[in-house]
């Protein structure tokens, strides 16, 4: 007989009675020291008691778009982010589009935003507008 020594081994024994203890999963979304000191000074003027809500819309040429609005409270389809000391929403249909992601703001010569890291996206658009997993 072999033994599978890759194999997991079980937390608590079924015969214990106890649950098996689930393992904490990574975060849904990070963001960088950068994102969060400007979400940190949006949410301290312009967008004071609003939280940031990130969503995927249908759009562009590759088909999906990060979709960025302020909203006064969760929804009930809003999966609540903690990172930096900061809370952000991200709306549940985006989830499995956004896994592993993270949230940076960039200062460029003729722009400034945030701009996403997403080991999901397969492509994206010459204009970089949309993007498709």
């Amino acid at each position: 007989m072999t033994t599978n020594t890759n194999a997991p081994s079980p937390v608590a024994s079924p015969a214990s009675g106890a649950p098996p203890t689930r393992r904490e999963l990574p975060p849904l979304m990070t963001l960088t020291d950068r994102a969060a000191k400007r979400l940190a000074e949006l949410y301290a003027s312009a967008h004071a008691g609003q939280l940031l809500r990130i969503a995927i819309s249908t759009k562009g040429c590759s088909g999906h778009a990060y979709d960025m609005t302020f909203v006064n409270e969760a929804g009930p389809g809003d999966e609540v982010i903690k990172d930096h000391g900061l809370t952000l929403l991200v709306d549940r249909k985006a989830t499995l589009f956004l896994i592993g992601s993270v949230m940076d703001y960039e200062v460029r010569q003729l722009e400034s935003g945030f701009t996403f890291s997403n080991p999901n996206e397969k492509g994206r658009c010459g204009c970089g507008e949309s993007f498709h997993v």
